[in-house]
C-alpha cells in the first residue's frame, strides 16, 4: 500500500497516555488500584510523595453505573493518599484531580450534593490545574513511545492537531537534531487570550528533509474533543440535547472572534483547521468562512473543518460549495454510534458522522483516528468508514451497519488516508500515492485490504513501513523471511 497518513492525532498525548494506562478499567476501583501498581512499580515515585503522577485512558461511561469519579476514591487508597494525581479522560476533554474551590468560564466543576467540588474538571475548568513542566527526558519518552507505534501501524505521516508552543519548540529541536522518524504536519494551537501571532510568525515548510511543517492553525469553535461532545452535551447544537434538555451546549469561542481571526490568519498565509463537533457550532464556522473566502483561491488556502460530525442537510451542502475540507474520524462511528441517539433525538442523529453526504457535497474528506481517544490503527478507521460496524461486527441497526447509506467504499476509504490528507497538507505532489518523482514513502502489509473479507482487514499485518525508501519499521517475521520474498 502507498503511504498511511493519519489527518487527525496528537503524539505527545498519545506517549501520555501509554505512561499510566487506564483505558480498559471497568470501575473506579479498577481504575484506582492501577495507580496503586503503578506507584508500587516505581520506586522513584513511591519513594517521593511529592512526584507529580499523570495518567490517562480513563472513561467514566464504560463503568459499572457510568458514575463519575472523586478524589475521594483516590484519597481511600492508603499508597495514592496525600500525592499529586492527575487522570486525564479517554478523550481528554476531564480531568480527574484533587478538589478545586474554583470555577472557570467555559468549564465545569463537578460537585457533590453539598456543592463541594469533586476532583473533576470539565473543559477549560482543567486549565485550573497547575501541574509541574515536563522534562526534556520526559517529553523524549512520550514522543518515542508515540513514534515506535506509529510506524508499527504503518503510519508514515500524522497531521499533529493542535501543538502548544512547547511541543512544537520541541518538534523542531528534534528536527534540528535529525531525530524525526516520521513526516509531522503540525498545527499551531490559537489562543484568543495570547498576542495575534499570524502577521509575525512566518509558516515553515518541509524541515528535516520534509519530516517537520507548520503552516496552520488549530482553533477550538465548541467543546474540546469528540467522544465527550456527544457524552457530555458539550458541543454546541441548535436545539438541547434529547437526554439534557436544560442545555444545548456551548461555543468555546464567540462567534466574533471566529469571524476575525479565520480572515486574519488566511489573509497571512496560515491554512485555518477549526474544531467543531456540534450543528450550531459548524454553521457558525460556515460562516466566518464564508465571510472569508469571498473572491479568494480557496485551494490555495484550503480550510478544513476538523471533525465536522453533527451538521444540517444545508451547511453539509454548503461546506462542499465553499470547497472547505472535512477532516473525519471514521473511529468515533463504531464509538458514539451505542449512545449518539440518546443523546440527539431519531432524526437529528441521521446527520452525525454523514461520510457519503458529505463526499456527495463535493467535500473532500480525509480520515484520521484523533488518537489517543481512538486507535492509532489506520486499518480500524479504513474498516470503520467502509462497514459502519463495531470490531466485532454488529451495531444498533444490525450487522449491516449503522445508516449504512453512509459507509464509505474501499476507494474512497483509501483515499481518504492517502492522497486527500496529503492534499490536505499541501503535500499531493510529494506524497499520497507511488509515482515517479514522488517520495517512497509505503507500508507492505500481509494482505490486500482492497479484496480481502471485511471481517480479515483488521487481522491484517503491517510487515513494514518505509519512508524516504528506508525502512521505518519491520516486523521481526517478515525481516526473517529470505531476501527473495522481500520487495526492498
Amino acid at each position: 500500500m502507498n503511504c498511511a497518513i493519519d489527518s487527525h492525532g496528537h503524539l505527545l498525548e498519545y506517549g501520555a497516555s501509554r505512561q499510566l494506562a487506564l483505558e480498559g478499567a471497568t470501575t473506579i476501583k479498577d481504575t484506582v488500584a492501577r495507580v496503586r501498581d503503578y506507584i508500587l512499580s516505581n520506586p522513584e515515585i513511591l519513594n517521593n510523595t511529592d512526584t507529580f503522577i499523570r495518567g490517562g485512558g480513563c472513561d467514566h461511561t464504560s463503568w459499572l453505573g457510568a458514575a463519575w469519579p472523586t478524589a475521594a476514591d483516590l484519597d481511600a487508597d492508603p499508597i495514592i493518599k496525600g500525592r499529586p494525581v492527575l487522570l486525564q479522560s479517554k478523550d481528554c476533554h476531564a480531568q480527574w484531580f484533587d478538589p478545586l474551590p474554583s470555577s472557570v468560564e467555559g468549564g465545569i466543576i463537578l460537585r457533590d450534593d453539598m456543592g463541594a467540588p469533586t476532583g473533576v474538571l470539565l473543559d477549560n475548568a482543567q486549565e485550573l490545574i497547575q501541574a509541574p513542566p515536563l522534562t526534556e527526558r520526559e517529553i523524549i519518552q512520550r514522543f518515542t513511545v508515540a513514534v515506535n507505534a506509529a510506524l508499527a501501524y504503518g503510519l508514515t505521516s500524522v497531521h499533529d492537531a493542535g501543538l502548544d508552543p512547547g511541543s512544537l519548540d520541541f518538534f523542531v529541536r528534534r528536527a534540528e537534531s535529525g531525530h524525526i522518524p516520521i513526516r509531522i504536519y503540525g498545527m499551531k494551537f490559537f489562543d484568543e487570550n495570547e498576542p495575534y501571532w499570524g502577521n509575525a510568525t512566518k509558516p515553515f515548510v518541509g524541515a528535516a528533509n520534509g519530516r517537520l511543517t507548520a503552516r496552520s492553525v488549530k482553533i477550538f469553535a465548541d467543546d474540546i474533543y469528540v467522544v465527550s461532545a456527544l457524552r457530555t452535551g458539550g458541543s454546541a447544537l441548535y436545539e438541547p440535547y434529547t437526554d439534557n434538555p436544560e442545555t444545548n451546549g456551548f461555543m468555546r469561542l464567540p462567534s466574533e472572534v471566529l469571524f476575525e481571526f479565520i480572515l486574519r490568519f488566511l489573509r497571512d498565509g496560515w491554512q485555518v483547521n477549526v474544531h467543531a463537533i456540534g450543528d450550531r457550532a459548524n454553521g457558525i464556522v460556515l460562516d466566518a468562512f464564508e465571510a472569508s473566502l469571498k473572491g479568494v483561491n480557496v485551494s490555495a488556502l484550503r480550510p478544513r473543518l476538523e471533525h465536522a460530525q453533527l451538521m444540517t442537510k444545508a451547511d453539509i451542502q454548503r461546506l462542499g460549495r465553499l470547497g472547505v475540507i472535512a477532516s473525519v474520524q471514521p473511529t468515533h462511528v463504531i464509538s458514539d454510534m451505542w449512545y449518539a441517539q440518546d443523546r440527539l433525538g431519531p432524526e437529528r442523529i441521521k446527520t452525525l458522522y454523514a461520510f457519503r453526504s458529505l463526499l456527495e457535497s463535493g467535500a473532500r474528506i480525509t480520515l484520521g483516528s484523533d488518537f489517543p481517544v481512538e486507535t492509532m490503527n489506520p486499518l480500524a478507521g479504513f474498516y470503520a468508514a467502509i462497514t459502519r460496524v463495531s470490531l466485532t461486527g454488529d451495531s444498533p441497526h444490525g450487522p449491516g451497519g449503522w445508516f449504512p447509506e453512509e459507509r464509505l467504499t474501499r476507494q474512497e476509504a483509501l483515499r481518504g488516508i492517502t492522497i486527500d490528507p496529503a492534499y490536505a497538507s499541501f503535500t499531493e505532489s510529494e506524497l499520497g500515492s507511488l509515482e515517479a518523482g514522488k517520495r517512497a514513502d509505503f507500508v507492505v502489509l500481509s494482505a490486500d485490504i482492497m479484496k480481502i473479507p471485511v471481517e480479515e482487514i483488521l487481522r491484517t499485518m503491517v510487515l513494514a513501513t518505509v519512508i524516504d525508501g528506508k525502512v521505518a519499521y519491520v516486523d521481526r517475521r517478515f525481516a526473517q523471511l529470505p531476501l527473495r520474498y522481500r520487495i526492498f
